[in-house]
């Protein structure tokens, strides 16, 4: 009898219906939304989140499942506490605001759609609640907070951390942001995103991307192999120079043209650039094998470094939202960011190489080889990237005035590359050649 009392008792265990209390486990996704506005002396946080991430609380519940809405309001109070407010620091020009005071806390449908706009949201929120006797599963509700913080003014400059990760394993954060003159600034935050500031400084915009340029190219490993195999053949300043300002300048023009909308936007877009990348890798590598001294890359260089531009663009695509007013100030800050990844990877390589070629293998061997083996990745990226890109249609643009209004701003993209080309050939060539050595040009 214990033998069988023993076994039975894990499987009641088991099978017994879970409890609130019992099943809150960490969801996997969780979809946060949020607005934030100053207004005089008070700024408002309103938050909806899925009551199935707030865990660790015992919500009242009629019967086995449904929430009591009659006495859950110190409940939802505590949670509201827990899991929002002591997660969310709000910063008034770099000041921590104090904790906030709950004014509001509501029990929402999962089909209610107030959360739109902010007008509607706080109606909803700072109306009437929904019927005591309404059946609604406490891990299907949707929990509405509106906290009301101390300010000097809204006209300072907000910043605001929410740590909301911890909520469930994938966070996704909607923040909207509505300044004094009516302008909203919408925030799409992951995971624990730090410190963001919603209405920046343009030199705190711009160290931000800084930071991002430098980490981007070294953590791009195409782009990587791509610089790698402009600088196998050319290891002196002057070639070295003109090659990576051509490479600089063309990236720049097109990551600058998508930033303002002027990259197409269809899904057959960014694999199409990925396959190009590859295959600038591919043709590189095997120029340098073929050719024992290649003429003209700077060329070579500058019309990759569209491609390359293009790629970059799409890095940069979700983290123009912390750019504030200061667009093209961002932009310009990601393009040095990246400039100070190719001079330290440049300070790197080419030393590395001298002393490759010197000690350890002949430079022609050397360079055949190394090209190899790069040839071989960018190889099968490309491939990889190409069946991707296979998957898509391609149907002809009909010819409108839409069509012809994108057409003359690819237009002037393309003057502005072919002006900039010009420039370098102009300017930088004679200076390349000023050294008898014939890889300079």
């Amino acid at each position: 009898m214990r033998r069988c009392l023993v076994l039975a008792l894990p499987a009641a265990l088991a099978l017994a219906p879970a409890t609130p209390s019992s099943a809150h486990d960490i969801p996997p996704d969780v979809a946060v939304q949020a607005f934030l506005k100053p207004e005089g002396q008070r700024l408002r946080l309103l938050v909806r989140v899925p009551l199935a991430a707030l865990r660790d609380v015992v919500y009242p519940t009629r019967g086995p499942v449904y929430l009591d809405l009659a006495r859950a309001d110190p409940t939802l109070r505590q949670a509201a506490t827990l899991w929002i407010a002591d997660a969310v620091e709000l910063y008034e020009d770099d000041a921590r605001l104090p904790s906030p005071r709950i004014t509001n806390v509501r029990v929402s449908l999962p089909s209610d759609r107030s959360f739109g706009g902010w007008d509607s949201a706080l109606e909803h929120v700072t109306g009437p609640p929904l019927p005591e006797d309404t059946e609604i599963y406490w891990s299907q509700a949707m929990l509405d907070a509106l906290f009301a913080y101390p300010i000097r003014s809204e006209a300072s400059r907000f910043s605001i951390h929410p740590a909301f990760d911890r909520l469930g394993l994938r966070v996704v954060t909607a923040l909207r942001f509505l300044l004094p003159g009516g302008a909203v600034r919408a925030f799409e935050l992951s995971g624990d995103p730090g410190l963001v500031r919603l209405d920046p400084r343009w030199h705190q915009a711009a160290l931000r991307f800084v930071e991002l340029g430098f980490r981007h190219i070294l953590d791009g490993t195409d782009h990587l192999l791509f610089l790698l195999c402009l600088v196998i053949p050319f290891r002196r300043l002057r070639p070295l120079v003109l090659v990576v300002t051509a490479f600089t300048a063309a990236h720049s023009v097109t990551l600058i043209a998508s930033a303002f909308g002027l990259a197409p936007d269809a899904l057959w877009f960014p694999p199409l650039v990925e396959t190009l990348i590859a295959a600038s890798i591919v043709y590189m590598a095997l120029e340098n094998i073929v050719v024992p001294q290649p003429r003209r890359r700077w060329m070579i260089a500058f019309a990759f470094g569209l491609v390359h531009g293009f790629g970059f663009s799409f890095a940069l695509r979700q983290t123009l939202q912390f750019a504030g007013s200061h667009l093209l100030t961002s932009l310009l800050s990601f393009n040095v960011g990246v400039e100070l990844g190719q001079l330290l990877v440049l300070a790197l390589l080419v030393p590395t190489l001298d002393l490759l070629f010197r000690r350890a293998v002949p430079e022609r061997m050397g360079t055949i080889l190394l090209s190899a083996i790069v040839a071989h990745t960018g190889w099968h990226w490309m491939i990889e990237r190409w069946d991707r890109l296979r998957q898509f249609r391609y149907p002809w643009p009909a010819l409108n005035a839409a069509l012809l209004a994108s057409a003359t701003r690819w237009l002037m993209v393309a003057v502005i590359a072919a002006g900039l080309a010009w420039l370098l050939r102009a300017v930088l060539l004679p200076v390349a050649r000023g050294r008898p050595e014939k890889e300079a040009e």
